[in-house]
């Protein structure tokens, strides 16, 4: 009888925990909702990039830490370029290291997330940013130019707060 009662506590133990960790991830899934939903509105994020894919290759896994970031009107853009270039400057040009207005700003919510778009413009190119980010956070983001090869990178939106 003393065994029974025993197996029936640790039982009740194992379901009140496994309950209990599934509240905490599905806060957490909400908190990362809000958080991504919040930055979207105040159109002021920051997506850390892990990935790289370009038209002509392999996939590529990047060890620094590349970033864009949009803060209101401008970005902040610095992703390593793989890929064809047609027309650049001599000694290669700063590519995809640039901070510049972000013009055409727009931003549709979709059905588990969101798209956004927006243009660059610097003395070397025109970049055309499409960006798709996950309600929970995960990212693509696309990259077209009008002197290189289009690229496309993934990654997630930076959780730190600012």
């Amino acid at each position: 009888m003393k065994q029974m009662k025993w197996i029936f506590m640790c039982l009740a133990s194992l379901i009140l925990a496994a309950n209990l960790s599934a509240q905490t991830r599905e806060e957490k899934e909400a908190e990362r909702k809000a958080f991504v939903e919040k930055r979207i509105a105040d159109r002021h994020f920051k997506i850390d990039v892990s990935m790289a894919y370009p038209m002509g290759g392999n996939s590529i896994p990047l060890t620094s830490p590349y970033s864009l970031e949009l803060k209101q009107d401008s970005a902040d853009v610095f992703l390593p370029y793989f890929g064809r270039a047609y027309s650049i400057p001599y000694g290669g040009g700063n590519g995809l290291h640039f901070h510049s207005p972000a013009t055409g700003l727009n931003v549709e919510k979709k059905k588990r997330g969101y798209a956004i778009s927006f243009t660059s413009k610097t003395e070397e190119d025109t970049f055309d940013f499409f960006i798709d980010i996950a309600d929970e956070g995960a990212a693509s983001i696309s990259v077209t130019m009008r002197n290189r090869q289009s690229i496309r990178y993934s990654g997630e939106i930076s959780y730190e707060e600012e």
